[in-house]
């Protein structure tokens, strides 16, 4: 019988422990999908961050390394300047990379790192029970805001791309989701790119993924691909943000 579809060498076969409805495992199936395509599986070194992405080690099929929280990018900064010819890229959460690992991201972008960062932003803390994160919308309502963000108290929720597409070191930042087959073959598309530039020595490149948390917004995990489309994209619009081209050595 020939095989139609299988499980991508780039994942391992351990069973994925996300959440019903979490897409995650739709984030890691393309990331893996994406290395194995490039042929850059066997070269690869993942961060897994603090949160939920920090099981990630258990599910990539190449090198993993821990990260303490909000430090992937310090990290991957190290490993790949002294293995410059490997693939280097960070797993994060809005959590770990908004809040506490803001600064070690930016600096890491600022300073033209050649990494790649896969940026999962679900709008909430997954792993530690569903708190206010930095990309909380306004009125969402969190363990830590149960009547809702208020502007006045918490501020805006944080544009990351918006705000890291105005630094210079930044090679390719693009914005997408994986709610619909469409979706996901613009997200498949954007993180093969940022690989390819990192390949290419262009520069630090990101793709942030607009992503569900059933269990922690409190809705079933349906209804949650609709409230991501109807309330998340309107603030977090899907868009490449930066693309610096064709590439000269």
């Amino acid at each position: 019988m020939a095989v139609k579809y299988q499980k991508s060498a780039g994942l391992t076969d351990n069973a994925l422990t996300y959440c019903p409805g979490c897409t995650h495992g739709i984030v890691h199936k393309l990331v893996g999908e994406c290395l194995v395509e490039l042929g850059l599986l066997p070269d690869t070194i993942g961060i897994a961050s603090v949160g939920c992405s920090v099981f990630s080690y258990d599910f990539f099929n190449c090198d993993m390394q821990q990260a303490p929280h909000g430090r992937a990018c310090a990290v991957a900064t190290g490993i790949k300047r002294v293995l410059p010819d490997n693939i280097i890229f960070t797993y994060q959460g809005d959590g770990d990379l908004a809040s506490i690992g803001i600064a070690e991201t930016i600096h890491a972008a600022n300073r033209g790192e050649n990494i790649t960062v896969i940026f999962v932003n679900n709008a909430i803390y997954g792993m530690t029970g569903g708190q206010m994160a930095p990309t909380s919308l306004i009125g969402q309502k969190t363990t830590t805001s149960p009547f809702g963000r208020v502007l006045q108290q918490h501020g805006s929720p944080i544009k990351v791309s918006e705000m890291f597409a105005t630094i210079d070191g930044v090679a390719y930042l693009e914005r997408v989701t994986v709610t619909t087959p469409k979706h996901i073959r613009n997200a498949k598309k954007a993180i093969k790119k940022a690989f390819q530039y990192q390949q290419e020595k262009r520069g630090f490149t990101m793709v942030e993924i607009l992503s569900t948390c059933p269990v922690n917004w409190g809705i079933k995990p349906v209804d949650s691909l609709k409230w991501l489309e109807e309330h998340m994209i309107p603030v977090f619009p899907l868009k490449l943000f930066k693309d610096t081209g064709e590439f000269h050595e």
